[in-house]
């Protein structure tokens, strides 16, 4: 199973258009037997701009008023710290400009119906289609939040990692019943886009999808959208991740860095002009990445006297520790290795970052790897928005021959 780092995200989309497109829109709440108490609404209501009102309820009563230049979506809920870990009475849901009803009659802000808002109709269409596969999902994913909850409490607790290695066992293996109702939810998601190509609801789903996609499949997702669709927040998101999917992906440039390798010394992609190198973008936490790593031993093996070579770029930029470790554990020091150089600060305030490589070959998912020929062309990509790894032995044969 691939890790994608925006798919399922709680992240509301940034609308990127000027206040006077702005519209009101009116929220009346209705909760029967909700104690009197302040409840909170977050949505996202200009470029980089987050809203978060609060108001009081009277007897369940509650009035939210604003602004909107479109339809997003917006969260409610009653405590702001479990709010932030998706925990507590949360509900989310589509508002857009007028007058919105939201009623429930248990109490549960979970519960409420939300009236008056189309987009929210569509979200609510897809709910449907996905319920299936959401009850098959919920006790697998219910397991793995809890013995996840249990691996940090040990983290934390600074247990050994031979104390550990039976709940990291347990992830995987509750990962790897997770992976085909993800699949059944991505076709779910898929036929969704197809019958409502131009809703707002299909232009989330494709921002969070795209990265995943194969470029081709997702550019041709986002030409069958309007243009109003693709000036949208969430178009042009897409735009975004579309660009970056581009510049690592066959018939572009390869990217050069200069990095800081694992032993200190300086490694220039360009110095490797005149080899087939592979970068291989992988974590010490990602399970799939690490069990891919015999695989990847045995094709250097087979091919790195014929001019191929590895440069393994980390997502570990907050614990070196444990990336020198899993280098050292999996053995392949045999190769180069580089952080990726991920600044959580400047990606917390938009800022850019030209020393972040994932971000110059459009990586949202591990493990990616991509294929660069002596010329410093990209020739292949596999994993996340590429081929398979069945696919890359297949270049390989033909390069080098069996």
């Amino acid at each position: 199973m691939k890790y994608n780092w925006f798919l399922f995200s709680c992240l509301l989309p940034a609308l990127q258009v000027s206040a006077q497109d702005n519209k009101s829109f009116t929220l009346k709440g209705d909760i029967k037997g909700l104690p009197d108490r302040y409840i909170y609404l977050g949505y996202a209501e200009g470029a980089n701009k987050f809203r978060q009102d609060s108001v009081m309820t009277r007897n369940g009563k509650f009035t939210f008023s604003g602004e909107l230049s479109q339809p997003t979506q917006a969260r409610l809920y009653v405590d702001k710290v479990k709010a932030m870990y998706g925990e507590g009475d949360v509900t989310s849901f589509f508002i857009e400009p007028g007058t919105l009803q939201l009623k429930s009659a248990t109490a549960k802000l979970k519960d409420a119906k939300l009236t008056g808002s189309k987009v929210q109709l569509e979200q609510e269409e897809l709910e449907a289609m996905r319920a299936p596969v959401m009850k098959k999902l919920a006790p697998l994913s219910a397991a793995y939040g809890k013995l996840n909850k249990e691996y940090g409490a040990g983290l934390r607790a600074k247990k050994t990692e031979a104390a550990l290695e039976p709940l990291k066992d347990k992830l995987e293996k509750l990962k790897d019943q997770m992976e085909p109702h993800y699949e059944a939810m991505e076709k779910i998601d898929k036929a969704f886009i197809d019958k409502y190509p131009d809703s707002y609801v299909s232009a989330q789903l494709l921002r969070f999808r795209v990265s995943s996609m194969p470029l081709k499949e997702g550019e041709a997702y986002y030409a069958r959208m309007s243009p109003e669709m693709q000036q949208s927040a969430d178009g042009l998101e897409i735009k975004k991740e579309l660009d970056g999917l581009r510049a690592g992906s066959p018939g572009s440039v390869a990217h050069t860095f200069t990095k800081t390798d694992i032993d200190g010394k300086t490694l220039n992609l360009s110095d490797f002009k005149g080899k087939y190198v592979m970068l291989d973008f992988w974590a010490s936490w990602c399970g799939p990445c690490r069990k891919g790593n015999p695989h990847l031993k045995a094709l250097y093996g087979k091919y790195k006297d014929k001019g191929f070579e590895i440069i393994g770029i980390s997502d570990d930029d907050s614990n070196h520790d444990a990336w020198k470790k899993a280098v050292s554990q999996d053995g392949i020091g045999i190769w180069k290795h580089v952080l990726r150089g991920l600044d959580w600060e400047k990606r917390k305030n938009n800022l850019p970052n030209p020393e972040d490589v994932s971000d110059d070959y459009g990586i949202h998912s591990l493990p990616t790897k991509i294929l660069i020929d002596p010329q410093g062309m990209i020739i292949g990509r596999y994993g996340g928005g590429g081929e398979d790894d069945e696919a890359m032995d297949r270049k390989l044969r033909e390069i080098f021959g069996a």
